[in-house]
């Protein structure tokens, strides 16, 4: 029965006070729309794969102060670039330190690295977030303001002027040795603390044709995008340059040519199967396996070696009147366990279901299954690529 006609009887029975079979219905909801979900979920968006070439951030850094801490400043004994700065900020203001002065010990200042990403096609007058860190000793930036900071590209030359009270999103207290401290204190964020001073030009409306970078290379994939691209908008339009690059012919009209990459980046296209890849996190033992991994029947045998070295203080007391001293030693005991392991074979697994099954089936810890999977891949029976980070 079509589900819509089911839907709209159970409609009916909801109307006419009947008791309604909940169950059945809600699998049928459930069904259609694991099915809905399915159908579209290998369908993807251009601009969800690909970004146009010379559409991008820029990196932004600058070296500033901030001022107002609660006395949890650089010591400046320690940091003397702090006390330098805060001088040289002084006399741009027309105050100027009698000559001889010692540098005076500030508590409710330290020197921040300020960075920021200068999004596409900003504009001067425009707000930008900015992330604030400290590169002294400085206990907090709780509390703190940034002072005027120009930011400057790799160029050297100034695109913002960044400014603001910091957030920061931990806190912490400390006395008599004691110290209890939640998230960063070192380090904040202003939002919209920066000002688009400068803009940099872009080449989106340079020549007769754009180029679209996959964000992944996939000659696959750089075909399909080719081929969608043309069904749209007509044969010859686009052309694969190579793995990561399609090249589009678009129009010269600056309107036309925002309006053409708008259509282009709604057009859907089905997606390819990525390759099978493995990827191990050595640091953490995290392990992930995408959807294309597969197994060929093996055979591992896998057991543990744990050492344990456990020590316990003696005393020796002499006897009284003896004359001697009483002395601490140490009783240490080392124990050896190897567990033994039996060889355990892997059947070939399709799926990654399977995969998982089988691996879960030798009873590894996350930092064995490292060594384990390069052994399996070395043997040939891991179809993947592994890629240690």
């Amino acid at each position: 029965m079509p589900i819509m006609k089911k839907l709209s009887q159970h409609q009916a029975l909801l109307q006419s006070g009947q008791p309604l079979r909940w169950s059945k219905f809600f699998f049928a909801i459930i069904f259609v729309a694991a099915n809905a979900y399915a159908a579209s979920g290998n369908a993807v968006r251009i601009k969800e794969i690909a970004a146009v070439h010379g559409v991008r951030t820029n990196q932004l850094t600058g070296y500033g102060l901030v001022v107002g801490l609660d006395g949890t400043g650089d010591q400046t004994t320690q940091m003397p670039y702090t006390t330098q700065s805060l001088s040289n900020y002084l006399n741009q203001m027309g105050v100027v330190l009698p000559p001889g002065t010692t540098s005076p010990q500030l508590k409710n200042v330290a020197a921040v690295l300020v960075t920021a990403q200068l999004p596409a096609f900003a504009q001067p007058g425009q707000q930008m977030d900015v992330n604030v860190s400290s590169i002294g000793n400085a206990k907090s930036l709780k509390g703190g303001t940034l002072i005027t900071t120009p930011l400057k590209g790799v160029d050297g030359e100034i695109y913002a002027l960044a400014q603001g009270n910091l957030v920061v999103s931990g806190a912490g207290a400390s006395g008599g040795g004691s110290k209890v401290q939640i998230n960063h204190l070192s380090a904040g964020r202003i939002p919209d603390g920066a000002q688009v001073e400068r803009a940099i030009a872009s080449p989106l409306q340079l020549g007769d044709s754009i180029s679209l970078g996959l964000t992944t290379t996939d000659f696959q994939m750089a075909k399909r995008v080719a081929e969608a691209i043309n069904r749209q908008l007509g044969e010859g339009r686009a052309r694969a340059m190579d793995g990561r690059t399609v090249k589009v012919a678009a129009p010269m009209d600056a309107n036309d040519r925002v309006s053409f990459l708008a259509e282009i980046e709604e057009v859907t296209l089905e997606a390819s199967v990525p390759s099978a890849k493995v990827i191990i996190n050595a640091r953490t033992g995290s392990i992930v396996l995408n959807q294309a991994v597969t197994l060929g029947p093996c055979a591992v045998a896998h057991g543990n070696l744990s050492i344990s070295i456990s020590s316990t203080p003696n005393v020796s007391q002499p006897n009284a009147l003896s004359g001697g001293q009483t002395v601490v030693t140490e009783k240490t005991n080392i124990q050896i366990r190897n567990e033994p392991g039996g060889l355990i074979q892997i059947p070939a697994a399709a799926q990654l279901q399977d995969v998982v099954r089988a691996l879960n089936a030798l009873g590894a810890t996350p930092q064995d299954m490292l060594a384990i999977l390069q052994a399996i891949k070395a043997a040939g029976a891991l179809n993947a690529e592994l890629e240690v980070i």
